[in-house]
């Protein structure tokens, strides 16, 4: 520590000794409410140390992620709080967020997680149709050239680019069909190859 912090800490503690004796000079009269609010601010403070301590557990629990256990060929993704599964892979050395959708036949991509995965929807031709619950649209068919999750690597993977509005990318049965078996016990997808 410089001659300036040592200053400068002097200073401070000086200052704070300062503002409290004002503090308690103006507040004589009321010292038991005054006690009560310094609790009440302490506990608070406390409070707020405790959930920056704790915020990976409380995150892992309020917005769970999948595990994968490459060695076993297993993945397993805890249902989120709106009831879907959300997987992370990532495609062409890009991480893009899916829906698991069993009910898609492909594994469809937004354009703009298109473009993150390497494609430019721009340049595609979308002459494929697909029906969707707000109806008919375009699609772009594509390969993808590597999907890896943690060590479990597919390649050469067909997919599709939505040509209309779609929020987030769809992983279908022409991905999930890879894994010979597709369970959902508890709160738990499960997938296993």
């Amino acid at each position: 520590m410089g001659e300036n912090d040592i200053g400068n800490l002097v200073y401070l503690v000086l200052l704070l000794c300062a503002v409290g004796f004002w503090f308690l000079q103006s507040n004589r009269n009321n010292l038991g409410k005054m006690a009560q609010h310094a609790v009440l601010w302490g506990l608070i403070f406390m409070g707020v140390i405790a959930v920056i301590g704790l915020w990976e557990d409380i995150r892992s629990t309020v917005k769970p992620t999948q595990a994968v256990f490459a060695d076993e060929g297993r993945i397993e993704v805890p249902r989120g709080p709106d009831g879907h599964y959300r997987m992370t892979l990532t495609l062409n050395g890009a991480p893009i967020q899916f829906i698991v959708d069993t009910g898609a036949s492909d594994l469809v991509l937004s354009q703009a997680d298109a473009r993150r995965a390497g494609f430019e929807p721009d340049d595609l031709p979308f002459h494929g149709r697909a029906m969707t619950a707000n109806g008919e649209v375009r699609t772009a068919p594509v390969f993808i050239d590597e999907i890896a999750l943690d060590g479990i690597v597919d390649r050469n993977v067909a997919a599709r680019i939505n040509g209309g509005e779609l929020n987030q990318s769809l992983l279908g049965m022409s991905y999930l069909q890879r894994y010979e078996q597709i369970t959902i016990t508890g709160n738990k997808l499960i997938l296993t190859r």
